[in-house]
């Protein structure tokens, strides 16, 4: 069974920092590509970040400079270090594996005060 558990959310000031991190278990973490996507309050879930089993990232152009995506195959953790955070980054972050169905971890809630 393929288990997704995120970590690292909060409540942060404006131009703060956090790093989430997920820890991915039931599958071959390195051969797969992983990311994060958010979803606001009233608005439909979106891409963030993507890093591929060879390591290419990829980001949606809003977080581009502020946000870097990296994995440790070792410990089958993906992590998303988001700097730079502006109070429209409030959301519930997702981490995400690509597979033939779609799986989401659970979700942890980031907050960014202005």
């Amino acid at each position: 069974q393929v288990q997704l558990v995120e970590s690292g959310g909060g409540l942060v000031p404006a131009g703060g920092s956090l790093r989430l991190s997920c820890t991915v278990s039931g599958l071959i973490f390195s051969a797969y590509t992983v990311g994060w996507y958010r979803q606001a309050a009233g608005k439909q879930r979106e891409f963030v970040a993507w890093l591929s089993s060879g390591g290419s990232p990829r980001y949606v152009d809003s977080v581009e400079g502020r946000f870097a995506i990296s994995r440790d195959n070792r410990k089958n953790t993906l992590y998303l270090q988001m700097s730079s955070l502006k109070p429209e980054d409030t959301a519930v972050y997702y981490c995400w594996v690509e597979r033939s169905v779609p799986t989401f971890g659970p979700g942890t809630q980031v907050t960014v005060s202005s």
